[in-house]
């Protein structure tokens, strides 16, 4: 008798971009056992070249090149693609997923899960009333809410009011073997002149939009240098990632007569080792879940400057491994950055820190494990005495 093969999760999200949300998708998929369960990732828009970081086998990426505006032929084509697929679960990610929850709905027997990794700029404290109301709405087709820190875990339940047993919190985990401590050959890597004898580097890795606000901290590069023009021979800014905002922060970069001080290589595929040229992180968003790239820059035993907001409290302790700061603030910003470079021991124990938080916290294989758990309780999936996993009898729910 040939075997059964493993249930079906359809991934819904808007776009497989360069993001935190889709890097721990890709994670999710790469880690978990195939045999366990199939996955295939269902783009709203496109999926924009990310699919090549996916290493599992056999992962279809469907992309439904929704237009903007009001494409209502989107429901259509995500119904056909469910109707074709036959998936046993539905994972929407976010607000710009949540509503295709209805469609999925029409599938009898699907289970339905959605992920809240965060919020936009249209949207920082998960406060408007339009986006609530729907969010209301749509609890009805929701069987199970993931949430990524313990602040939208809360804010589901205060806010939106779901009941607290539909919850689950599920911190993200970062790649502990890739990124790590370590020197990198940082001639190789930057251009020309960028990095003088005994440079002190700040730099961000993330996605340059409004949400993320790389540019207060170039406004915060720029007061930290007027007050102490004698830096100006010594700090670099290295801000990493691509986006909406890249010229209007090149811009400023030039305004500023910085472009010798700055550097923007765009979206990179070796984050580990420009992490590891680092001095210090600085993350600026105005909203955050839990960011990735202040787990990758923990694992890479960086200090940590960002923003009082969102799930950075849950990573940051201030004080300790780094300094929380006021958002869209770049006076605050400037005298964080300022104190750790004059503390050089201080750093170097926030540093350790970092690195011992995640060492001890922030894991993917029990991240993933955590996933699939949900994931099998939605199904009935159950583990006999020596276990082994047992799929539920046809027709179970």
């Amino acid at each position: 008798m040939a075997s059964k093969s493993p249930p079906l999760i359809a991934h819904i999200i808007y776009a497989l971009g360069t993001g935190g949300l889709e890097n721990g998708l890709v994670n999710i998929i790469n880690r978990a056992s195939p045999e366990r369960y199939q996955h295939v990732i269902i783009c709203l828009t496109r999926a924009e070249g990310f699919e090549r970081r996916i290493t599992a086998p056999n992962i279809e990426v469907i992309a439904l090149e929704m237009k903007p505006g009001h494409d209502f032929g989107v429901y259509w084509r995500l119904w056909l693609t469910l109707l074709k697929l036959r998936p046993a679960i539905v994972h929407t990610r976010n607000l710009a997923a949540l509503e295709m929850q209805a469609i999925a709905f029409m599938l009898p027997g699907t289970k339905r899960v959605h992920g809240e990794h965060g919020r936009d700029i249209q949207d920082l404290d998960g406060l408007n009333k339009k986006y609530n109301r729907l969010r209301k709405v749509m609890r009805l087709f929701v069987h199970r809410y993931i949430a990524v820190s313990q602040d939208l875990a809360t804010w589901l339940r205060n806010i939106v009011n779901v009941s607290p047993e539909k919850i689950t919190q599920i911190y993200n985990g970062v790649d502990q073997e890739k990124f790590q401590p370590g020197v990198t050959d940082q001639v190789l890597l930057v251009p020309d002149g960028f990095l003088p004898d005994k440079a002190f580097v700040i730099g961000t890795v993330g996605r340059l939009a409004e949400v993320k606000d790389q540019l207060t901290l170039v406004k915060a590069f720029t007061l930290l240098l007027e007050r102490k023009p004698e830096l100006k021979k010594q700090l670099r800014l290295l801000l990493v990632g691509d986006g909406p905002m890249h010229e209007v922060i090149q811009d400023e970069v030039i305004a500023q007569d910085l472009v010798e001080q700055v550097w923007m290589p765009g979206d990179r595929d070796d984050i580990p080792d420009l992490l590891a040229m680092m001095d210090i992180f600085v993350l600026p968003s105005l909203a955050e879940g839990v960011s990735n790239t202040i787990l990758e820059a923990m694992a890479s035993g960086l200090a940590i400057i960002a923003t009082r907001v969102g799930g950075n409290l849950e990573l940051v302790e201030d004080g300790e491994n780094g300094h929380l700061v006021t958002p869209s603030d770049p006076a605050a910003l400037a005298d964080a950055i300022d104190t750790m470079f004059n503390n050089p021991q201080q750093l170097r124990l926030a540093g350790e820190l970092s690195l011992r938080r995640v060492k001890e916290s922030f894991d993917w294989d029990r991240a993933v494990e955590e996933y699939l758990t949900v994931y099998d309780q939605l199904l009935g999936v159950r583990k006999s005495n020596t276990g082994r996993r047992i799929q539920p009898t046809a027709g179970s729910s």
